[in-house]
């Protein structure tokens, strides 16, 4: 049985949006003006060889539909090989390879049968909506959020109104490369 780990990039102040630079946020990319570090860098790899499937809403699948066929290497090949579920209503035929639509309405039994099929973590990389609505349905096992020194002030922030208090547990956190927290939650 698989567990729903949702893994994001947030400033200090909880913005996760655009943190690559591809959807025309006035600060895109703003991730890169820090260095991970090998140990940040590390973890990311460790993170995704640790990883079953991909679940993902249909702006960071398109974003990454788009850039990670063309590119080479072993992260490459992992995120081109693994199975990624996208939750879209309006994607019907995604190309990307091991590719499958999750429809939105069905999110909650749709996220219970791929925790039953997987075999290992169920990773969410960015997708605020999908995050904060998996959040609000309690179906996040566990929580990574890599925090870099930084305040943007405005853009899309992680934690919306997840219904109800939300009470987790630090279980890991160490500091990386430029001043970058990371910081693991369980339930």
């Amino acid at each position: 049985m698989g567990r729903i780990v949702v893994t994001e990039f947030v400033s200090l102040d909880g913005v996760a949006e655009d943190p690559g630079g591809s959807e025309d946020y006035r600060y895109g990319a703003w991730t890169f003006e820090f260095d991970r570090g090998a140990e940040g860098n590390q973890f990311k790899v460790d993170e995704t060889r640790a990883s079953a499937a991909m679940l993902l809403g249909r702006v960071t699948y398109e974003g990454f539909a788009e850039a990670w066929p063309s590119r080479e290497g072993e992260f490459a090949d992992m995120f081109n090989a693994l199975p990624k579920y996208v939750v879209s209503s309006t994607l019907t035929d995604p190309e990307w390879a091991n590719s499958t639509v999750v429809p939105p309405d069905d999110l909650v039994g749709a996220v219970a049968r791929i925790r039953e099929e997987a075999d290992g973590d169920v990773v969410v990389h960015g997708s605020l909506q999908l995050a904060q609505a998996l959040l609000e349905h309690d179906l996040v096992d566990e929580l990574r959020l890599m925090v870099f020194p930084v305040v943007l002030g405005t853009g899309k922030r992680l934690f919306g109104d997840p219904g109800e208090k939300k009470t987790l547990r630090l279980t890991d956190s160490k500091v990386v490369g430029d001043d970058v927290l990371i910081l693991t939650y369980a339930r």
